[in-house]
């Protein structure tokens, strides 16, 4: 059953405590907020969406949102991430039920970008661990394995947005950059920089003196990176560089990209020399019990999951994620939409005067797309100008059209009968929403 709204999104649900100044964002655009100070689990989430009836729910990077989440909440239109990854939503799910998912890729870089920059650096001096071994009265002043990072080799895995900042930074401080990514426009702006670009990650791993983690859930392909650094690739590390190089490596992007055991591994045998994780493959919610991977070995400095929590980054986020919504709700105009890497729809930038916003999310299935605008025709309505992108990963596509009159309740839910039809596909239409400006 297609999901169907007239009008603007009015009632959003927020879990996992992003930034306060989001529900006031939120409210002074007539969106009812709804804050829940606990994560929930699957169960009490599909209480709350439901009590609430949200159409909206805002959340960070733990509470999963699961297809049985998806398939309870009929009312549900949008996930709006308040982070970058989006692993812990089912994608699948929502594209199946025309429920959009948004991620913030830009707010928290700076943040994540100046931990990496602060591990490297206090890695490189033993930092963390001489300043246990002076609190307890040990005077230990030599030069064994402390570094100075200019000149030595950063192999940056990953050159999305983090990356690259990560990469910018370190070369200013007199590094040397190699880089591996998948993708083509990314190792093109690599070369452009003068970086120096790998063929494969053994390549980056063994040429590098340090490597900083930055990668996606997927690589460009759609494939999982769920442990790609396998205990035989770490083993690798520094392989090409000079026998006293630092060895350090960082992961600040992925949990599951690597076992923590794989890393020990590799560090217990002298590999790697020492390692900074801010992020891991089982995380607690909330107030829960942790158990630290790491706990029984002092050379890998450990981090909450921390790179975006600063007092700048997350008011930045609780903005953009507000815009995001804000515009969706009020225009149907999509951005930051996780199906597609940089997909920008719109055909409102300021407002609406006057016209009637028709936003659908319907299936791939050939013959869909016609039988929207079909629709649109026999209703008698105008279709004055439209935007059209298809997702193809996930066999949704997205519509935005402009019309010179709303349409009523039957005349929408004919078209969802018209695409059913027309395609043989029952679901065709997944969603629908009319934007009367």
């Amino acid at each position: 059953m297609a999901r169907v709204l007239m009008g603007s999104l009015e009632r959003a649900v927020v879990v996992e405590e992003p930034d306060s100044s989001l529900d006031r964002l939120l409210e002074e655009d007539g969106i009812i907020v709804h804050r829940v100070s606990v994560a929930p689990n699957e169960a009490e989430l599909i209480r709350i969406l439901n009590e609430t009836r949200a159409q909206v729910l805002f959340k960070r990077s733990r509470v999963a949102v699961t297809r049985k989440i998806v398939e309870s909440c009929p009312d549900l239109f949008a996930v709006q991430l308040c982070c970058i990854g989006d692993d812990s939503v089912d994608k699948q799910a929502c594209a199946d039920h025309g429920v959009l998912v948004f991620n913030d890729p830009v707010s928290n870089a700076r943040s994540v970008v100046e931990l990496a920059i602060a591990h490297l650096i206090a890695l490189s001096r033993r930092l963390y661990e001489t300043n246990e071994s002076c609190r307890a009265g040990v005077w230990e002043k030599n030069n064994v394995e402390r570094y100075e990072v200019k000149g030595k080799v950063l192999g940056v895995l990953g050159l999305g947005n983090i990356g690259r900042q990560v990469a910018r930074a370190a070369d200013a401080m007199g590094m040397r950059i190699c880089f591996f990514d998948s993708r083509y426009a990314a190792t093109e702006v690599g070369i452009e920089f003068g970086w120096e670009e790998c063929n494969t990650v053994e390549d980056l791993l063994s040429r590098s003196d340090y490597v900083s983690v930055h990668l996606s859930a997927n690589d460009s392909s759609g494939a999982s990176n769920n442990g790609l650094l396998t205990r035989e690739r770490l083993m690798t590390l520094g392989k090409d560089r000079p026998e006293n190089s630092p060895r350090v490596f960082l992961n600040l992007s992925r949990g599951n990209i690597h076992d923590p055991d794989d890393l020990k591994a590799a560090i217990n045998a002298g590999v790697i020399r020492r390692a900074a994780v801010d992020v891991y493959p089982n995380e607690p919610r909330g107030k829960e019990g942790w158990v630290n991977p790491y706990v029984d070995e002092p050379r890998v400095a450990v981090t909450p999951h921390i790179g975006a929590a600063t007092q700048e980054a997350q008011p930045r986020i609780a903005r953009r994620v507000a815009w995001t919504a804000s515009r969706f709700s009020k225009y149907g105009s999509v951005r930051d939409m996780v199906f597609g890497a940089k997909a920008k729809l719109t055909l409102v930038e300021g407002k609406a005067d006057g016209k009637t916003l028709l936003a659908v999310a319907h299936s791939t299935t050939r013959g869909t797309k016609r039988a929207v605008d079909d629709a649109i025709f026999q209703s008698g309505a105008n279709n004055m100008s439209s935007v059209h992108k298809d997702f193809a990963e996930y066999g949704v596509a997205f519509d935005l059209a402009a019309i010179d009159r709303p349409l009523s309740e039957d005349e929408i839910y004919g078209l969802v009968k018209r695409a059913a039809e027309t395609t043989g596909d029952e679901n065709a239409i997944r969603s629908v929403r009319q934007i009367i400006g």
